[in-house]
Protein backbone atom coordinates (compact mmCIF):
# COMPACT_ATOMS: atom_id res chain seq x y z
CA UNK A 1 0.00 0.00 0.00
CA UNK A 2 1.35 3.54 -0.43
CA UNK A 3 2.12 5.91 1.98
CA UNK A 4 0.80 8.52 -0.61
CA UNK A 5 -1.44 8.04 -3.72
CA UNK A 6 -2.71 11.28 -5.71
CA UNK A 7 -5.12 9.66 -8.46
CA UNK A 8 -6.41 11.91 -10.88
CA UNK A 9 -6.86 15.11 -8.78
CA UNK A 10 -7.33 18.05 -10.57
CA UNK A 11 -7.88 21.31 -8.95
CA UNK A 12 -9.65 24.70 -10.20
CA UNK A 13 -10.15 28.02 -8.99
CA UNK A 14 -12.80 30.08 -9.43
CA UNK A 15 -12.38 33.96 -10.73
CA UNK A 16 -12.27 36.38 -7.93
CA UNK A 17 -15.97 37.43 -7.69
CA UNK A 18 -17.08 40.34 -9.79
CA UNK A 19 -13.32 39.75 -12.02
CA UNK A 20 -13.36 38.85 -15.49
CA UNK A 21 -11.41 35.96 -17.15
CA UNK A 22 -11.57 32.15 -16.76
CA UNK A 23 -11.33 29.62 -14.04
CA UNK A 24 -7.58 28.75 -13.55
CA UNK A 25 -6.57 24.97 -13.75
CA UNK A 26 -3.57 24.81 -11.01
CA UNK A 27 -3.70 21.16 -11.15
CA UNK A 28 -4.79 18.60 -13.97
CA UNK A 29 -5.40 15.00 -13.49
CA UNK A 30 -2.31 14.34 -10.72
CA UNK A 31 -1.66 10.78 -10.39
CA UNK A 32 1.48 9.35 -8.31
CA UNK A 33 2.06 6.98 -5.71
CA UNK A 34 4.82 7.57 -2.77
CA UNK A 35 5.71 4.38 -1.28
CA UNK A 36 6.38 4.10 2.27
CA UNK A 37 10.15 5.09 3.51
CA UNK A 38 10.45 7.06 0.56
CA UNK A 39 12.52 10.22 0.52
CA UNK A 40 10.54 11.47 -2.91
CA UNK A 41 10.69 15.56 -4.61
CA UNK A 42 8.28 17.33 -5.90
CA UNK A 43 9.75 20.32 -7.54
CA UNK A 44 8.58 22.96 -10.41
CA UNK A 45 8.92 26.67 -10.57
CA UNK A 46 6.47 28.99 -8.82
CA UNK A 47 2.91 28.63 -9.98
CA UNK A 48 3.58 24.69 -10.76
CA UNK A 49 1.02 23.56 -8.16
CA UNK A 50 3.12 22.00 -5.90
CA UNK A 51 1.62 24.07 -2.47
CA UNK A 52 -2.07 23.12 -4.18
CA UNK A 53 -1.24 19.71 -4.20
CA UNK A 54 0.18 19.77 -0.77
CA UNK A 55 -3.04 21.42 0.69
CA UNK A 56 -5.41 18.93 -0.63
CA UNK A 57 -3.14 16.13 1.06
CA UNK A 58 -2.90 18.46 4.04
CA UNK A 59 -6.84 19.19 3.97
CA UNK A 60 -6.49 22.35 3.68
CA UNK A 61 -8.20 22.43 0.14
CA UNK A 62 -10.39 19.88 -1.58
CA UNK A 63 -9.83 18.60 -5.15
CA UNK A 64 -11.93 19.14 -7.52
CA UNK A 65 -12.30 15.65 -8.46
CA UNK A 66 -9.98 12.21 -8.13
CA UNK A 67 -8.88 10.94 -4.79
CA UNK A 68 -6.24 11.08 -2.21
CA UNK A 69 -5.07 8.81 0.24
CA UNK A 70 -2.83 8.28 3.30
CA UNK A 71 -1.69 4.78 4.03
CA UNK A 72 -5.10 3.96 2.23
CA UNK A 73 -7.23 6.78 4.26
CA UNK A 74 -9.14 9.35 2.06
CA UNK A 75 -8.29 12.72 3.19
CA UNK A 76 -11.82 13.62 2.55
CA UNK A 77 -14.38 10.72 3.94
CA UNK A 78 -11.56 9.03 6.59
CA UNK A 79 -9.97 12.97 7.20
CA UNK A 80 -9.54 12.12 11.19
CA UNK A 81 -7.20 9.01 10.26
CA UNK A 82 -5.00 10.65 6.90
CA UNK A 83 -4.64 13.98 9.46
CA UNK A 84 -2.88 11.35 11.98
CA UNK A 85 -0.48 9.97 9.59
CA UNK A 86 0.92 13.10 8.53
CA UNK A 87 3.07 15.74 9.68
CA UNK A 88 2.88 19.05 7.40
CA UNK A 89 5.69 22.50 8.01
CA UNK A 90 4.05 24.43 5.73
CA UNK A 91 5.71 27.75 3.66
CA UNK A 92 4.14 30.24 5.47
CA UNK A 93 5.57 31.00 9.47
CA UNK A 94 2.05 30.08 11.72
CA UNK A 95 2.11 30.15 15.11
CA UNK A 96 0.72 30.77 18.46
CA UNK A 97 1.64 34.39 19.80
CA UNK A 98 0.92 33.82 23.55
CA UNK A 99 2.31 30.72 23.82
CA UNK A 100 6.15 29.23 24.10
CA UNK A 101 7.60 26.65 22.30
CA UNK A 102 7.33 23.76 24.88
CA UNK A 103 3.83 24.55 25.63
CA UNK A 104 2.60 24.75 22.10
CA UNK A 105 4.47 21.00 21.47
CA UNK A 106 2.31 20.06 24.74
CA UNK A 107 -0.61 21.72 23.36
CA UNK A 108 -0.35 20.17 19.45
CA UNK A 109 0.17 16.64 21.23
CA UNK A 110 -3.03 17.10 22.86
CA UNK A 111 -4.44 17.41 19.41
CA UNK A 112 -3.90 14.48 18.64
CA UNK A 113 -4.44 12.11 21.87
CA UNK A 114 -1.13 12.07 22.81
CA UNK A 115 -0.45 12.09 26.55
CA UNK A 116 3.50 12.17 28.17
CA UNK A 117 4.98 13.16 25.22
CA UNK A 118 7.84 15.16 27.32
CA UNK A 119 10.24 12.89 26.29
CA UNK A 120 10.14 13.34 22.43
CA UNK A 121 9.12 16.37 22.70
CA UNK A 122 12.78 17.25 24.26
CA UNK A 123 14.50 15.24 21.69
CA UNK A 124 12.67 17.04 19.08
CA UNK A 125 14.30 20.38 20.86
CA UNK A 126 17.55 19.27 21.40
CA UNK A 127 17.99 18.06 18.10
CA UNK A 128 16.39 21.14 16.30
CA UNK A 129 18.73 23.64 18.49
CA UNK A 130 15.46 24.65 20.02
CA UNK A 131 16.56 23.63 24.13
CA UNK A 132 17.70 26.74 25.34
CA UNK A 133 15.34 28.85 23.44
CA UNK A 134 12.03 26.31 24.70
CA UNK A 135 10.17 28.39 27.17
CA UNK A 136 10.60 31.66 25.26
CA UNK A 137 7.37 33.20 23.78
CA UNK A 138 6.92 32.21 19.85
CA UNK A 139 6.72 36.12 19.21
CA UNK A 140 10.28 36.63 20.53
CA UNK A 141 12.01 34.42 18.27
CA UNK A 142 13.89 34.95 15.11
CA UNK A 143 12.34 33.69 11.75
CA UNK A 144 14.46 30.98 11.83
CA UNK A 145 13.63 29.85 15.01
CA UNK A 146 10.12 30.03 14.43
CA UNK A 147 10.82 27.64 11.35
CA UNK A 148 12.60 25.19 13.55
CA UNK A 149 9.37 25.12 16.13
CA UNK A 150 6.95 24.94 12.50
CA UNK A 151 9.43 21.53 12.16
CA UNK A 152 9.09 20.57 15.75
CA UNK A 153 4.94 20.89 15.86
CA UNK A 154 5.10 18.35 12.20
CA UNK A 155 6.33 16.24 14.16
CA UNK A 156 5.51 15.65 17.85
CA UNK A 157 2.61 13.13 17.07
CA UNK A 158 5.51 10.98 15.05
CA UNK A 159 3.47 10.69 12.11
CA UNK A 160 4.59 7.95 9.49
CA UNK A 161 4.31 10.83 6.71
CA UNK A 162 5.94 13.89 7.12
CA UNK A 163 5.42 16.74 4.52
CA UNK A 164 8.14 19.74 4.30
CA UNK A 165 6.66 22.41 1.60
CA UNK A 166 9.98 24.66 0.63
CA UNK A 167 10.94 24.72 4.47
CA UNK A 168 14.28 25.96 3.82
CA UNK A 169 13.82 29.13 1.58
CA UNK A 170 15.08 32.07 2.83
CA UNK A 171 15.99 30.41 5.97
CA UNK A 172 20.56 29.87 7.11
CA UNK A 173 23.12 27.10 6.00
CA UNK A 174 22.70 26.34 9.73
CA UNK A 175 19.01 25.56 10.41
CA UNK A 176 19.29 24.06 6.57
CA UNK A 177 21.89 21.43 7.65
CA UNK A 178 20.51 20.65 11.39
CA UNK A 179 17.17 20.01 9.37
CA UNK A 180 18.27 17.94 6.78
CA UNK A 181 20.61 15.74 9.27
CA UNK A 182 17.07 15.36 11.78
CA UNK A 183 15.00 14.70 8.69
CA UNK A 184 17.53 11.99 6.96
CA UNK A 185 17.45 10.80 10.29
CA UNK A 186 14.05 9.64 10.87
CA UNK A 187 13.59 8.44 7.03
CA UNK A 188 16.39 5.84 7.69
CA UNK A 189 14.40 4.72 10.52
CA UNK A 190 11.43 4.44 8.05
CA UNK A 191 9.59 7.89 7.73
CA UNK A 192 8.07 8.48 4.58
CA UNK A 193 8.80 11.97 3.58
CA UNK A 194 7.52 14.19 0.69
CA UNK A 195 9.65 17.55 0.15
CA UNK A 196 8.98 20.17 -2.34
CA UNK A 197 11.88 22.45 -3.15
CA UNK A 198 13.33 25.27 -5.29
CA UNK A 199 16.95 23.63 -4.53
CA UNK A 200 17.70 21.18 -6.62
CA UNK A 201 21.27 20.47 -4.80
CA UNK A 202 18.88 19.67 -2.18
CA UNK A 203 16.85 17.15 -4.11
CA UNK A 204 19.98 15.59 -5.28
CA UNK A 205 21.52 15.40 -2.16
CA UNK A 206 18.45 13.47 -0.56
CA UNK A 207 15.71 12.16 -2.91
CA UNK A 208 15.38 8.91 -4.18
CA UNK A 209 12.63 9.87 -6.66
CA UNK A 210 11.43 13.06 -7.88
CA UNK A 211 8.32 14.55 -9.81
CA UNK A 212 8.35 17.36 -11.74
CA UNK A 213 5.40 19.62 -11.61
CA UNK A 214 4.68 22.37 -14.34
CA UNK A 215 1.61 24.14 -15.28
CA UNK A 216 -0.04 21.68 -12.77
CA UNK A 217 1.30 18.68 -14.62
CA UNK A 218 3.46 16.16 -13.56
CA UNK A 219 5.78 16.35 -16.98
CA UNK A 220 8.64 14.04 -15.21
CA UNK A 221 8.39 11.22 -12.69
CA UNK A 222 11.74 9.13 -12.18
CA UNK A 223 14.42 8.18 -10.21
CA UNK A 224 16.70 11.02 -9.10
CA UNK A 225 19.68 9.78 -10.57
CA UNK A 226 17.92 8.62 -13.66
CA UNK A 227 16.68 12.88 -13.95
CA UNK A 228 20.02 14.08 -13.55
CA UNK A 229 21.91 11.85 -15.89
CA UNK A 230 19.35 12.78 -18.33
CA UNK A 231 20.07 16.35 -17.94
CA UNK A 232 23.77 15.78 -18.04
CA UNK A 233 23.37 15.07 -21.94
CA UNK A 234 22.46 18.15 -22.99
CA UNK A 235 24.52 20.86 -24.33
CA UNK A 236 24.92 24.46 -23.83
CA UNK A 237 25.93 26.00 -27.02
CA UNK A 238 26.63 29.35 -27.50
CA UNK A 239 29.05 32.32 -29.44
CA UNK A 240 32.81 33.69 -28.27
CA UNK A 241 34.50 36.80 -29.12
CA UNK A 242 37.43 35.72 -28.12
CA UNK A 243 39.65 32.26 -27.92
CA UNK A 244 38.71 29.94 -24.91
CA UNK A 245 41.38 29.09 -21.94
CA UNK A 246 43.11 26.33 -22.65
CA UNK A 247 41.54 24.30 -19.97
CA UNK A 248 37.97 24.64 -21.02
CA UNK A 249 38.89 24.26 -24.56
CA UNK A 250 39.98 21.00 -24.16
CA UNK A 251 36.59 20.40 -22.85
CA UNK A 252 34.74 22.17 -25.40
CA UNK A 253 33.82 21.26 -29.18
CA UNK A 254 34.44 24.58 -30.72
CA UNK A 255 33.37 25.55 -34.39
CA UNK A 256 34.14 28.64 -35.31
CA UNK A 257 32.86 30.94 -33.32
CA UNK A 258 30.42 28.23 -31.38
CA UNK A 259 31.51 26.43 -28.79
CA UNK A 260 29.51 23.63 -27.10
CA UNK A 261 29.85 22.55 -23.65
CA UNK A 262 28.00 19.05 -22.01
CA UNK A 263 25.69 20.84 -19.82
CA UNK A 264 26.12 19.38 -15.98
Amino acid sequence: MPAISFQSVPKTFKSSRGAPGPAVQALDQVSFDIQPGEFFGLLGPNGAGKTSLISILAGLSRASSGQVLVHGHDVVTDYAEARRQLGVVPQELVFAPFFSGRESLRIQSGYFGVKHNDDWIDELLSSLGLTDKANANMRQLSGGMKRRVLVALALVHKPPVIVLDEPTAGVDVELRQTLWQFIAKLNREGSTVLLTTHYLEEAEALCTRIAMLKQGRVVALAQTSELLKAASSNVLRFKIDSELPLHLADKARITGRIVQFPAH
